[in-house]
């Protein structure tokens, strides 16, 4: 059996300057650098958590963008695990931006990933539960498995229509 390890174990925090080449033509950070930073977050903190060499993104439930991040903010990524099946960890990312001259901060986007560990045979391995300990992170826990649900449901829909997608090539 795989010992329980806390959630504050996998957090990871990783702040950065918003810089002229990460925004758009709206000088706003590029959406699709957000969600790599998010991945890479969130790639840490299951890794962490399970302690295995490589973990993959199974799935990323939605990316909620919740205000613009400009160049005069900061962005800081946060990440930790949440919850856990047998080989694979729901992952909480947030984003909050802060105004550098103003010292505000807001929370400007979430995302919910889900990773699974791998072992050097690239299969599924077994991961540690989780020991909740704050408030955010007993809400979360506790709210876990009515997102897993949805992923499954999401996931079966997904194959479904996967079935009526066209393999041609447009021009045939």
């Amino acid at each position: 059996m795989v010992e329980k390890r806390r959630v504050s174990e996998s957090r990871i925090v990783n702040t950065d300057q918003v810089l002229i080449s990460d925004l758009n033509n709206y000088n706003t950070l590029f959406g699709g650098v957000l969600m790599k930073r998010l991945d890479g977050c969130a790639t840490l903190s299951a890794r962490r958590h399970s302690r295995v060499k490589e973990c993959v993104t199974a799935s990323t439930d939605s990316i909620d963008f919740l205000c613009p991040i400009t160049q005069e903010d900061s962005v800081c990524f946060e990440s930790f695990v949440t919850y856990t099946g047998r080989s694979s960890m729901e992952i909480f990312c947030k984003v909050i931006a802060e105004d550098m001259i103003t010292g505000y901060r807001r929370i400007a986007a979430t995302a919910f990933l889900t990773f699974v560990a791998l072992d050097e045979n690239k299969k599924p391995v077994p991961v540690p539960g989780v020991i909740p300990e704050s408030e955010e992170e007993k809400y979360l826990f506790n709210t876990a498995p009515r997102r897993a649900e949805h992923r499954k449901q999401r996931r079966q829909h997904s194959k479904e229509l996967a079935e009526f997608i066209t393999l041609k090539k447009p021009w045939e």
